[in-house]
């Protein structure tokens, strides 16, 4: 998901996404760990995934104060 999406989302949509995607990191990792994970990269991209949507709540915390 690019950044022009994920800032057309309200904060309670990038909260949720953000939890989607820790819960997606958390099985990957899993994955990973028992060599059932084909795609390696898919780590890296949900890893950007969430830094971006922390960047993106963090703008906007800033934003309000």
């Amino acid at each position: 998901m690019d950044t022009k999406t994920l800032r057309s989302k309200s904060r309670e949509v990038l909260e949720k996404e953000m939890k989607d995607a820790q819960a997606h990191l958390k099985q990957l990792q899993f994955s990973l760990s028992s060599n059932q994970l084909g795609n390696v990269r898919d780590v890296r991209k949900t890893k950007q995934l969430i830094a971006r949507i922390q960047t993106l709540l963090n703008q906007q915390n800033a934003v309000q104060a």
